[in-house]
Formats: structure tokens, sequence, C-alpha cells
């Protein structure tokens, strides 16, 4: 096939849509020449970002189950009872179409802008393209999602100039956009967390009276006052209303032991979110200024999904190895501040990861300079 899209060829109109495909399906065949300062290394960019939605399966599919296991609960049915296939393959089908429309309006932007500019396809919005629809919930309307996938790719990456340059997390910018824009949809309703409809014969039709909200939403709206043992105990296995892949933290973590295991992400990011959290909650919880547990905050809600999959974003995220616990810090402490402080937003995790963006590089700079000085001293010296 590739003559066709080469110079000459009846196809060349579309060469960086056959590129797009070609990268990502083998080894790139081009490499530097011997002797240069670059290095040989098939891991180019497209492998990364495959690991990364590899480490996101555990989530995505326990997130199918637990569509399942909510909609029988609503429902008034013994969801234990019922079989584990019936329960995941009704998730699948409530998650599919959302998977469907996040990557067809996000890579079709993505095609139609290297296409205009005559470039290869980037890989970014192959991770992304996951993770939006596995941050929201499980009710958002499809058009509604698609406007969000479109206003994230282009206002938060391609005006930046595409991959490697934006300097927001692109999904995390789709949900603001649908947090700000459309809050009923969010967190307004606790019907959004629940499917309410039967799916090809599969689930249950659930009725108007019922409320099913999500532990954070529970808790601010009682001021704080603590989890109980079995929501806690539910919040680990993941079997709470909540956005489709945030849910589980055991599911999360085997795909954040994948990410460490192959260096896609950095330790220092995801360890220094998870103590930014507990020292912010131990100090709160210290002066009174909630009941809950200092351990509580980094299991419930979206903290350890964001921690894991967002905040340890190569792009978005400060470089500087110094930088990375300040940067991972700072989330973890922005984030329980705002749960505990500002009843509007009782998740926090998304507003904490995009306001560091905005400061990862201020922090690297700091770093930088820092390194400057010194070397400058010793060669004064």
């Amino acid at each position: 096939m590739k003559p066709s899209f080469e110079e000459g060829g009846k196809l060349h109109a579309f060469r960086s849509l056959y590129e797009g495909f070609e990268s990502f399906a083998f080894v790139p065949h081009a490499t530097s020449r011997r002797g240069s300062v670059n290095v040989h290394d098939s891991f180019d960019s497209k492998r990364l970002m495959s690991f990364v939605v590899i480490a996101l399966v555990p989530a995505l599919l326990f997130g199918c189950y637990n569509i399942g296991y909510q909609n029988a609960l609503a429902a008034g049915q013994d969801a234990c009872s019922l079989g584990v296939w019936s329960l995941f393959l009704y998730g699948f089908l409530a998650m599919l179409p959302k998977l469907v429309v996040s990557y067809v309006v996000g890579l079709g932007i993505e095609f139609t802008v290297a296409q205009w500019k005559k470039e290869e396809i980037a890989e970014g919005y192959l991770v992304s393209g996951i993770i939006i629809p596995l941050i929201i919930p499980v009710n958002t309307p499809l058009w509604i999602l698609a406007l969000a996938c479109a206003f994230s790719v282009i206002f938060a990456k391609e005006i930046f100039g595409g991959t490697g340059m934006n300097i927001f997390n692109v999904a995390l910018i789709a949900r603001a956009f649908l947090f700000f824009s459309y809050p009923s949809m969010m967190t307004g309703d606790d019907t959004v967390w629940v499917a309410q409809e039967q799916i090809c014969g599969l689930g249950f039709n659930v009725p108007d009276s019922f409320s099913s909200a999500t532990p954070l939403g529970q808790a601010a709206i009682e001021g704080f006052s603590g989890f109980d043992c079995s929501t806690i105990k539910a919040a680990i296995y993941g079997l709470i209303p909540g956005s489709m892949g945030e849910t589980s933290v055991i599911a999360i973590g085997l795909g954040g032991l994948l990410l460490l295991c192959t260096g896609v992400a950095s330790w220092k990011t995801m360890l220094s979110v998870f103590v930014g959290g507990a020292a912010t909650g131990f100090l709160l919880q210290a002066t009174g200024a909630t009941q809950i547990e200092w351990w509580h905050h980094l299991v419930v809600g979206g903290f350890a999904f964001g921690a894991v999959f967002m905040a340890t974003d190569p792009v978005t995220s400060a470089r500087t190895e110094g930088g990375k616990f300040i940067y991972g810090f700072l989330i973890g402490l922005v984030a329980v501040l705002v749960r505990v402080l500002n009843p509007g937003f009782p998740e926090g995790m998304m507003l904490a990861i995009l306001l560091m963006n905005l400061f990862a590089p201020l922090i690297d700079y700091f770093f930088v300079q820092s390194n400057i000085n010194k070397r400058a001293k010793r060669a004064t010296k």
C-alpha cells in the first residue's frame, strides 16, 4: 500500500493518515545516523502511549462490571446473585458508544489538522480518547461528550501546536468543559451515576425514585463527617457509584504497577501526590476541619485515578526530577483542600491537576535555574 501514499502516488494527499497507522503498527524504519548524538531505540512515543492504554484496561473492565452492578442495585435486584458476565456485558454496551464517540471525534479532528498541516498524525489522543469516557458519568449524553472532546482537542491541544506542546491535560479539559458547561450532567443529580434503562435486553429499568450519590457527594452534604468502614471497603473494591473508571482502587493500582514497572510513569510524581494528600488530610483532621480519616481521601473519588494516570502525564507535568516531588505534593495538597474547604467542589482532583499544570513550567524553571547557578559558581572557582 505504501507506494500509493508516497510522492507521486494517487493517494499522496492522505499520506499523513497512512503514516499515522504505519508508525502505530510497526517499529519506525527511519533511525538516526550512527555516530550522531541521538539514541537508537525502537521505544517511541506510540509505544509509550500504548503501555498507558494497556494500564487503563483493568479500570475499564471493572468499570463495565460496576455499571451493571449499580444498575441492578438501583433496580432493587440482588446484584450478587446475577451473573458476572451479564453485568459486565450490560456495562460494556453502555460504555462502548462513549468510547466510539470519543475516538471518532478526537481522532477525526487530529486527522483533519494533520492533513491540513501536512504532518504525521500525533499519537497523544490514543490515551486521552480512552481516559475521557472513564472520568465522566455513565449517563452523559453522547452529543455533550462529542462537544467536550472537540473542545479539548482544539482549544487545549491543537491551538498550542499539537501533541507535546499542550499546557493542560487534554482529558481533564474535556471534563472541566462538561463540569462548568453542563453541571447538572456531572454532579447535580444523583441519577447521572447509574445507567437506568435496559440495553439489548440486558440490565433493568430503574424506577424514577431511586437515589445513588457518590461517597464524596454524600460526604459534602453531611459536612464531611466521615465515611463508615463499609463505604471505604466498597471504594477500594470499586462497587460504588462514580465516574466509570475511577471507582476501583485495586484496578487502578494494577495499572499503576504496570506503569511503574515499565518506567512509563514517574514514581516520584505518583508517590508525592499520595504523600501530599495524606499530609493535608492528616492536618485537616488534627485541626478539626474535617472528621474524615486522612487516608480515606486517597481511596475515594478520583484521587487514585488522577494520581496514577493524569498527574503523571509526561507532557503537562513537571519534568525536572526535583520538580516532580513538588508538583505531585502540591496536587495532593490542593485536591484535599478543595474537597474539605469548598463544598461546591467535593471532588477537587480535577482542579488541583489543572492548576498545577499551569505552574509546572515555573517549578521546572526554578530547579533548572538553581542548577545553572551551582554550575556557574563551580566554573568561577
